[in-house]
């Protein structure tokens, strides 16, 4: 990778981070709506801890709980993509100190989704650079691995808790907004990058070998290729199919453009895999 486009990709987690912290501090937390995974816990926590001798605030608690993980990525994940999740991380809590909690509107629902837009703008485009906001994406890309089972029951399960927890404390009302928050969320990731696990992309080139070099030389992935033919041309070249992560979509696409940036590539959801698919660290 060019130091262009790391600086590039730089900017993009700051912005996602600042992003973030403008959800959190201007719409989630002074209407008491709360984030999905690790973040709704730090705002949770800080919320209770409030009432006792030891407060402590949304960003700090959010850097506190993403250390563990960052072992955790570093061990289990790959050390280049918890290397940017955890800067991520940091630079959202820097900014949450920075900016001050502020209340831009008194209506709960225009904060829920609100909030949510701009969280989702966040976490989609550091997501589409290759990183993430860290937490319980991280958390769940390595119990997936261990169990096998779909991310998006780990993710579930964690914003189950977070519902259910705001509702217990602070009433059903703000539960219900918080279910709100993190549909908009998620819809708005889908838009802007994915939240499906896998990926198949199909790839149309003249450059398969050079291709399927570069590709296995960042990646531990099979490569199905198939002899082609352009439809007008009647040029002979190669469909080559990969199935990858959503975190490896990023490196991927810059393979290609790299080696034969006139490619042709379809990028189609994967809902299920039948058969080998490598699933420990790189």
């Amino acid at each position: 990778m060019t130091l262009y486009s790391e600086a590039k990709k730089i900017v993009i987690v700051i912005l996602g981070a600042v992003f973030g912290a403008i959800s959190l501090n201007y719409f989630l937390i002074p209407a008491n709506v709360y984030a999905s995974g690790f973040t709704g816990i730090a705002q949770l926590l800080a919320s209770i801890l409030q009432t006792t001798a030891i407060p402590a605030s949304t960003g700090i608690l959010l850097f506190i709980l993403n250390i563990p993980v960052a072992i955790l990525g570093w061990l289990k994940v790959g050390k280049s993509f918890t290397v940017y999740s955890f800067f991520s991380v940091a630079a959202t809590t820097f900014f949450l100190e920075l900016i001050p909690i502020r209340t831009i509107s008194e209506d709960i629902l225009l904060n829920a989704v609100f909030g949510g837009v701009l969280a989702a703008v966040g976490i989609g485009f550091t997501l589409k650079w290759g990183a993430s906001t860290g937490g319980m994406d991280i958390v769940a890309m390595v119990l997936s691995r261990m169990k096998d089972k779909p991310i998006g029951l780990y993710f579930f399960t964690l914003n189950s808790i977070i519902i259910l927890t705001a509702g217990l404390l602070y009433g059903w009302e703000k539960a219900l907004y918080t279910l709100v928050t993190l549909y908009v969320t998620s819809r708005v990731i889908d838009v802007i990058h994915t939240r499906h696990e896998k990926l198949t992309a199909m790839i149309i080139t003249k450059k398969g070998a050079q291709l399927q070099k570069s590709i296995h030389q960042k990646m531990v992935r099979g490569i199905t290729k198939i002899p082609a033919k352009g439809g007008f041309t009647n040029e002979e070249k190669e469909l080559l199919i990969i199935v990858v992560t959503r975190y490896e979509l990023y490196d991927l696409e810059h393979i290609i453009k790299e080696v034969d940036p006139h490619a042709f590539t379809n990028i189609v959801n994967t809902t299920g895999i039948f058969g080998f698919f490598r699933t420990e660290g790189k």
